[in-house]
């Protein structure tokens, strides 16, 4: 028990003390920066103002620092193609990248949680590398908590941010691609993890075929669904079907079964995707 003592206090201030902040020796707030520009490097003077900082409760800082960004995100827009498009992501993505950061950052650090808002990307810094044996490549499979007391306990509190099952992590990268957005990016730093939401719209579903098929000579629907991450097997045909009337793909065998059936390209299938796509977007 001796050991477990400051941990348990530790947990118990992040939880349930008016301002945590000031009671604990290390830094556990969450700093909200917006920064005008859309290069890598950070620098002073991209300062659109102050930092926000966000104190309280751990339960109220989620909640808190949700609102604030997407608050400042509703201001945002950025030039793509020659034209300013609004900086959007999902709602659910941005509270569920938020609260893994909170609940597994390492309290030993003396760093607040940081939350930079770019003109195309949001990034989210946790204090501490990855715990335990979770690594970038195995973060969606593998569950390991560093805080398990803090996740658990706000779990228990009234409309808790975590569900504690470990499916966090699962619903953003589910809610980004069903935005048609590029999935999170996971960085391990020196002392850090990073999660970069990126405001960069995934290949269409044709777009995926046509890349597939130009390196492979064909396709099935289960493969297709695979690399799109259409789960429906009648939603993928209608996107064959779409390909078929504008003559980009064909059957390899119109005879073959059910099981067997596949699809390949044809010839000049370029220019009519291109077609395609200009008609599209008007």
């Amino acid at each position: 028990m001796h050991f477990l003592g400051p941990q348990i206090l530790t947990a118990g201030v992040l939880l349930f003390d008016d301002t945590p902040q000031a009671s604990l020796p290390t830094k556990c707030a969450v700093k909200v920066t917006r920064l005008e520009t859309a290069e890598r490097e950070y620098k002073r003077e991209y300062l659109k103002a102050t930092p926000q900082t966000i104190e309280g409760p751990l339960q109220l800082v989620i909640e808190r620092a949700k609102e604030t960004v997407l608050h400042v995100m509703g201001g945002v827009t950025y030039k793509v193609g020659g034209r300013y498009e609004a900086l959007r992501y999902p709602p659910v993505a941005i509270h569920e990248i938020i609260t893994n950061a909170a609940l597994h950052r390492d309290c030993g650090i003396k760093d607040d949680i940081h939350i930079n808002i770019y003109d195309n990307r949001i990034e989210v810094i946790s204090p501490g590398k990855l715990p335990g044996h979770i690594t970038v490549e195995n973060i969606l499979q593998e569950r390991y908590a560093r805080n398990p007391k803090i996740v658990r306990l706000l779990n228990k509190l009234p409309d808790p941010p975590n569900k504690d099952i470990g499916e966090g992590l699962d619903t953003a990268f589910r809610s980004m691609r069903d935005a048609r957005l590029r999935p999170p990016l996971i960085e391990e730093m020196d002392n850090a993890v990073r999660v970069v939401l990126k405001h960069e719209s995934i290949a269409s579903a044709e777009e995926q075929i046509i890349d597939y098929l130009e390196k492979n000579k064909t396709v099935r629907n289960r493969e297709a669904r695979e690399l799109t991450g259409i789960e429906s097997e009648n939603a993928m045909k209608r996107v064959f079907e779409r390909m078929r009337r504008n003559e980009i793909i064909e059957p390899v065998n119109p005879r073959a079964t059910r099981a067997k059936y596949s699809y390949k390209l044809m010839p000049g299938y370029k220019m009519k995707f291109q077609t395609l796509k200009e008609r599209t977007d008007k």
